[in-house]
């Protein structure tokens, strides 16, 4: 008979304490993921490109909101700690004090080459149970936007998917719109 495996979950403390320790090396690519360690795929230029670019164009709701790029946010009910490629984070003097967490993320953003079923299957059902009010999901392969709003434990009961010749903007700033052809077809 076949004994079946007991899966041990981390904590954030144990991510955490795994990183300080030098168990997990400061330049690994893993995420916390319900508990969870997941590798992340590597950054390809396609990627970096699109994330440096959309992160530029968003930056003009500045000063209203921190721009953050690819960096942790805590999810604590969770038990994870993802590496969104963008958030807009609300401006509060306290995130000097400590990392961002849900209640403080205005828009998070996934950008997708090559992680499209994974982003959409568990990241962002993830966010919608943490309650962040909205995520966009960037699909480079077939150039369209998946915006998700109105978060609930069941996952966004708001979605819509964006195309060229479409505008989108963030529910928190209505009047700030970017072409969906400004996102994919920008020139320097």
């Amino acid at each position: 008979m076949a004994v079946p495996l007991q899966k041990r979950l981390l904590t954030i403390d144990d991510f955490y304490a795994m990183a300080e320790t030098g168990i997990l090396a400061g330049d690994e690519r893993v995420e916390l993921i319900r508990g969870e360690l997941v590798e992340m795929t590597p950054i390809g230029d396609r990627h970096s490109f699109y994330v440096t670019m959309l992160a530029d164009l968003l930056v003009e709701l500045r000063p209203k909101i921190i721009v953050s790029s690819q960096n942790p946010v805590r999810l604590a009910r969770q038990q994870s700690v993802p590496q969104p490629d963008i958030v807009l984070l609300r401006r509060r003097a306290d995130l000097r004090f400590r990392p961002p967490r849900a209640e403080d993320v205005l828009l998070l953003v996934e950008v997708s080459d090559s992680s499209l079923a994974y982003d959409r299957d568990v990241k962002i059902p993830l966010y919608a149970e943490s309650g962040i009010p909205e995520a966009w999901l960037v699909d480079l392969n077939s150039e369209s936007i998946f915006v998700f709003r109105r978060p609930s434990p069941d996952g966004y009961l708001e979605k819509q998917r964006l195309g060229r010749g479409a505008r989108i903007s963030t529910a928190a700033f209505p009047d700030h719109s970017l072409s969906v052809d400004e996102i994919f077809g920008i020139t320097g």
